[in-house]
């Protein structure tokens, strides 16, 4: 089983790529979850280059989500809103389709008492725009991060006990979308 977590910050240290490391740990043996790391070089999107000669690096970013069983979000907050690159990112799977009824996980991480929980409902709600199947139970929010993760760890019980219910019904969703497929 295929999952591709993507981070919405670039940043070298950032909490939010420290927790999709943590439930990369946290995962089954049975499951590859590989972290993306090419949202800087996507090109800001400009709908008259999405044609059937696609840049290369946002053809490998299509061909990576569609690929994937499953996806895992993790944002920060930035000015009430998702970050810009991570935008970019998503505008270029819009009209392409890869999101259509992926199983997909959405968490925002923040050091503030409300956890990104704006970030988190823009994210939520764009790719919902997009078909993606998320859930209740796929959707989290972290406050005071800064406090639950040290280096690549998630330190904090409650919190990591959330990370591993968000990735089982991950991998539930992911295992019933295969038997509907039969």
């Amino acid at each position: 089983m295929k999952i591709l977590a993507i981070s919405g910050s670039l940043r070298v240290s950032s909490s939010n790529t420290a927790i999709l490391r943590s439930i990369a740990k946290l995962a089954p043996t049975n499951i590859q979850l590989s972290i993306y790391d090419g949202l800087e070089n996507l090109p800001h999107f400009n709908p008259e280059l999405d044609n059937d000669n696609v840049i290369s690096s946002v053809q490998d970013w299509r061909d990576l989500i569609r690929e994937s069983d499953g996806i895992i979000f993790c944002t920060p907050e930035y000015a009430h809103g998702v970050p810009g690159v991570l935008k970019n990112g998503l505008d270029w799977i819009v009209s392409s389709g890869e999101f259509m009824n992926k199983p997909t996980a959405v968490i925002s991480a923040s050091p503030s008492i409300d956890g990104g929980i704006r970030a988190n409902n823009s994210l939520v709600q764009t790719l919902r725009v997009m078909m993606a199947k998320t859930t209740e139970e796929r959707i989290l929010c972290i406050p005071a991060v800064s406090a639950k993760v040290s280096g690549d760890e998630v330190t904090d019980p409650l919190t990591k006990q959330s990370l591993i219910s968000l990735l089982d019904n991950l991998v539930r969703s992911i295992l019933s979308r295969g038997d509907e497929a039969v």
